[in-house]
């Protein structure tokens, strides 16, 4: 049962193939709480690529073709969302307004120019990793994609429907953060490590979460998905800066 849980999650987060066919099965209450594991998956196709490149490849284009790797694994679903909510949020229109401007599928100016500095912040970012490298790699795609449990746990869905709906239908429990409570003993390996990871997830969070706050009151697919790609970009940094 766990298994099948976990593959509907990454069969909702990634353009992975599994045995459960898409819309086969789809349990938003089952699968959320194994966000964090697709997390941790990802990354370690990410630190088995990086190891493999390494000796190929010089770091700056080792990192490119890995943030390449994490939008076709992918398949763009939170870069389209960062587009979107940068369109609507940053347009300095009203709330309902906003709302509007991300259901449109077309992307503006904003739109690019966020998803431009992001990928260039985790390239930035990724490049710059020196010390524990792998470690780092496999570990920040899963605390990005706890990120989004975050989001459910503090906010209510913007809109009557919506893909992401199902998955506020029911209230976020402890048991959801089980695999997060998980990833925090993973991080630990190294525990100064650990001590900027988990602070610096916290604090861009809280960031994201309060600006959400303040600019619509609640959350949306496409926020998510901002939220998700933005703590990537950000954890990588830091990474980066640090080691």
């Amino acid at each position: 049962m766990m298994f099948k849980q976990f593959l509907m999650a990454l069969n909702f987060l990634t353009t992975i193939p599994s045995p459960i066919g898409a819309g086969q099965d789809f349990s938003p209450k089952k699968m959320r709480g194994y966000f964090p594991v697709v997390g941790l998956f990802i990354g370690l196709i990410l630190a088995l690529l990086d190891y493999i490149l390494g000796n190929f490849f010089s770091p700056l284009a080792n990192s490119w073709i890995e943030v390449v790797a994490l939008i076709c694994i992918t398949g763009g679903l939170h870069l389209d969302g960062l587009g979107d909510s940068a369109d609507g949020l940053l347009s300095h229109r009203s709330r309902e307004r906003a709302l509007e401007i991300m259901k449109d599928s077309r992307i503006g100016v904003m739109g690019v120019l966020a998803i431009i500095i992001v990928l260039g912040t985790k390239w930035m970012g990724i490049s710059e990793i020196h010390s524990h490298r792998l470690f780092f790699l496999c570990i920040i795609p899963a605390y990005s994609r706890t990120s989004m449990l975050i989001g459910m746990k503090y906010l209510d869905y913007c809109r009557e429907r919506g893909t992401a709906k199902g998955f506020f239908n029911d209230p976020i429990q402890g048991k959801d953060f089980i695999f997060f409570f998980v990833l925090i003993g993973i991080s630990c390996i190294i525990p100064l490590a650990a001590v900027f990871i988990n602070l610096g997830f916290l604090f861009i969070s809280f960031l994201i979460i309060t600006f959400y706050k303040d600019k619509l009151g609640c959350i949306t697919g496409d926020t998510l998905g901002a939220m998700c790609e933005i703590v990537e970009a950000f954890l990588f940094l830091c990474a980066g800066l640090i080691y």
